[in-house]
């Protein structure tokens, strides 16, 4: 008999699981300002959260070609991780984000994963702070493949872990992360709390949009833990 078909639940990780908009927001203004550049809205950088940096970079930049949108993005990087430095504890994980994680990773019908704009560092910085070594079967950075919503990380994701296409669904906050799930093939499901709005989430291909961490485990169409109990 084959191995019994398991299904990937692969995760964002900025606005989903990590609040980490305000040393997003920081960094940008940082790295617009030490150019001489008027910094971005808040609105306009939490938008283009979930794409690679030099993708939002240019997005937040397009009205001005003149911008040096590769200094822009080192500059952001530097003050990002800086920012990091000096206080690690900054960004936090939503309510619930652990106990789904820790509660789905115990599940032997399932493999999780990670798909960000964040670069290798910054998940392999996120995993350790964490504490979620050995968690993931599969992690995509902006490293490792084209931005969001180009489906290449849901693609390798969906190779290392050996499932079908079918067999992914996308956890995210941003259109930019329901898109990618469609554009691979894979299912979509929005959550409410991070940086794009449900309508967005829902135009932009989820099939639903969880207003908590509770709902996930009825959304993926698994059994309640507690009537298994």
């Amino acid at each position: 008999m084959g191995a019994a078909r398991k299904t990937l639940v692969v995760f964002d990780v900025d606005g989903t699981l990590l609040d980490s908009a305000h040393a997003i927001v920081a960094a940008m203004t940082e790295a617009y300002v030490s150019h001489g550049l008027t910094a971005p809205s808040r609105a306009a950088i939490v938008g283009v959260v979930g794409l690679s940096v030099g993708e939002a970079v240019a997005a937040l930049s397009h009205e001005q070609p003149d911008h040096p949108l590769g200094s822009i993005g080192t500059a952001f990087k530097t003050s990002f991780s800086r920012g990091l430095a000096e206080a690690p504890h900054q960004s936090g994980l939503y309510d619930g984000a652990a106990e789904i994680i820790a509660l789905l990773a115990a599940r032997e019908d399932l493999l999780l994963g990670l798909a960000t704009g964040n670069s290798r560092r910054g998940v392999e910085r996120f995993i350790g702070q964490f504490g979620l070594e050995g968690v993931f079967a599969t992690t995509q950075t902006a490293d490792d493949a084209p931005s969001k919503p180009h489906p290449a990380m849901l693609h390798q994701a969906a190779v290392e872990a050996a499932v079908a296409a079918d067999d992914v669904v996308m956890i995210g906050d941003t259109s930019f992360d329901m898109a990618m799930a469609r554009n691979a093939g894979a299912r979509a499901i929005g959550v409410s709390w991070g940086y794009h709005a449900p309508e967005q989430l829902l135009a932009a291909g989820a099939e639903r949009v969880l207003s908590s961490f509770a709902e996930l485990v009825e959304a993926l169409g698994l059994p309640d833990p507690a009537e298994a109990a």
